[in-house]
């Protein structure tokens, strides 16, 4: 075990629990074996040799790091809120994860309102993971990352109101979603296919979080490129009860 490497990890907040090799890793919130489950249901299903890959809110790098061993040829990881907040200090953590691996990572701090094709570029994979519900302009947030994709938009989200059988969502306007202020929105998983369906993405998969029945991973493919391998009934989010 690398002393030196376990004092630096030691010294920071952790998200994402990566495995940083020599026996050294990060004690994440989210453990390694979530991360991994996670992983897996978000990437097993798409095709990511030569493809380029845009993690929106990457915080510790976790996904962004997994996308590239999986084959990307070219990932960019972006982050504002997490990498500029002095007690998160998550920008600190990636790069010292992303040095200990040794990951062929970009990375750019950019506000989510200030992503466009002329600032990031396109990409055939965007990962858009746990962002969703934390910011005010929700819906707005949602359409900038939709045009940014060429094959597919990989969404993770918490859900609210799933024994609705129409599109709705909560809004918590205070502290009321796991007291934290910055949780804003709980929408159905009928609310998020109708929004992807409204950029385009008319092939939707949702399924069900590894961790938590309240959360959801959504595939929204433009297009099937990128697709090698259908959806597992046994991940499938389970289907709400009739309006």
């Amino acid at each position: 075990m690398s002393t030196d490497l376990q004092a630096l990890v030691d010294g920071l907040p952790w998200h994402h629990s990566i495995d940083l090799g020599g026996g050294v890793v990060t004690a994440g919130s989210k453990s390694l074996s979530i991360c991994g489950d996670e992983a897996n249901l978000i990437f097993d299903r798409v095709d990511l040799r030569g493809r380029t890959v845009l993690d929106v809110g990457a915080w510790n790098g976790f996904f962004s790091f997994e996308a590239k061993r999986r084959g990307a040829t070219r990932v960019l990881a972006t982050d504002s809120y997490c990498w500029s907040h002095p007690q998160i200090r998550g920008r600190e953590a990636f790069d010292l994860a992303r040095a200990a691996l040794g990951a062929d990572v970009d990375a750019r701090e950019i506000d989510i309102a200030d992503l466009s094709a002329e600032t990031v570029g396109k990409f055939d994979v965007v990962l858009y993971l746990g962002v969703f519900y934390h910011r005010y302009d929700a819906i707005e947030a949602l359409a900038r990352v939709a045009v940014l994709t060429q094959h597919v938009l990989i969404v993770e989200t918490h859900l609210d109101l799933r024994d609705i059988g129409i599109p709705a969502m909560a809004f918590y306007p205070g502290s009321e979603l796991n007291n934290d202020p910055t949780n804003w929105w709980g929408p159905n998983e009928h609310c998020m296919k109708a929004l992807l369906n409204g950029h385009g993405f008319t092939d939707i998969e949702v399924t069900a979080h590894p961790a938590a029945h309240n959360r959801a991973i959504f595939h929204a493919w433009r297009s099937k490129e990128a697709r090698i391998r259908p959806l597992s009934k046994d991940a499938r989010l389970e289907a709400l009860p009739e309006a």
